[in-house]
């Protein structure tokens, strides 16, 4: 961990700053970015996330989340241009061996979204649809999985099967994992606006249908098109968010690694 040097060199601000530098330089100049790039700010994204949640989380209860359990995988997920496209290229990657064990996940999206698509988050809930991609209650995108996904952890898994079966509506769920996740999101925002790539949050569903329909919607994103556009599901808070994003003062060489993996101090 860098050491210290002040009250609030690892606060949720200082934490923002210096992980949107990081992100800002794997991506590299505006213009620069690339896929590979992308993927590296992603491995980077879910690094940072695994070891801030450590951190934010001493002395917490248990996460009750574990394999097997799926609960929570009836509710909506919203995920940014880059995890979309990195999801959308694991599936194809992955198609072919699942096939050999009688899985179409790709059909399965397929069919989810047909089912799914313009529903709130509420008829959501309700209609009790599991996730495409859970397979006897293993998530078989597991690795590559949004950071929505990753943030979204509870400490009671008996609260979370009665909430899945409607029979409850509050989950005791880690506050760590939600806040990490939104500054960790955040300043990947930020570093993809400063980009001036499409940057803001889409439904993981059609998102992903729409990347595999069309080969070359990554190539076009990166030309700073929006080839997601049509399920934008945050456009309304796009303003307000650029005007907190240019709040915070950048790194003023950004050419400069900032540190690959910042820290926040447990709260």
């Amino acid at each position: 961990m860098p050491e210290q040097t002040s009250p609030d060199d690892h606060g949720a601000e200082a934490f923002f700053r210096a992980l949107r530098g990081a992100f800002e330089h794997t991506l590299g100049e505006p213009g620069a970015a690339s896929a590979e790039r992308c993927q590296a700010a992603m491995a980077q994204a879910w690094d940072s996330f695994d070891g801030n949640v450590a951190i934010q989380s001493e002395g917490q209860p248990p996460i009750a989340c574990r394999k097997g359990c799926p609960s929570c995988c009836t509710l909506r997920v919203t995920a940014l241009a880059p995890e979309v496209f990195l999801v959308a290229a694991y599936l194809r990657a992955t198609a072919p061996a699942l096939r050999g064990h009688g899985i179409d996940l790709i059909g399965r999206l397929r069919a989810t979204d047909a089912a799914t698509r313009g529903l709130g988050e509420e008829q959501r809930v309700a209609l009790r649809r599991r996730c495409a991609f859970i397979e006897q209650g293993v998530c078989l995108i597991h690795r590559v999985r949004p950071l929505a996904c990753r943030g979204h952890a509870s400490h009671d898994r008996r609260a979370c099967a009665d909430a899945a079966a409607g029979r409850v509506d509050e989950v005791p769920f880690s506050g760590p994992h939600r806040v990490v996740r939104v500054l960790v999101q955040s300043a990947l925002q930020a570093a993809l606006r400063q980009q001036g790539l499409a940057w803001g949050a889409y439904e993981l569903n059609h998102a992903l249908v729409l990347a595999l329909d069309d080969a070359a919607s990554q190539s076009h994103w990166l030309g700073r098109n929006d080839p997601l556009a049509p399920v934008a599901v945050d456009l309304e808070h796009r303003d307000t968010m650029a005007a907190g994003f240019d709040a915070q003062p950048r790194n003023p060489d950004h050419t400069k690694p900032c540190p690959s993996q910042p820290y926040m101090r447990a709260t």
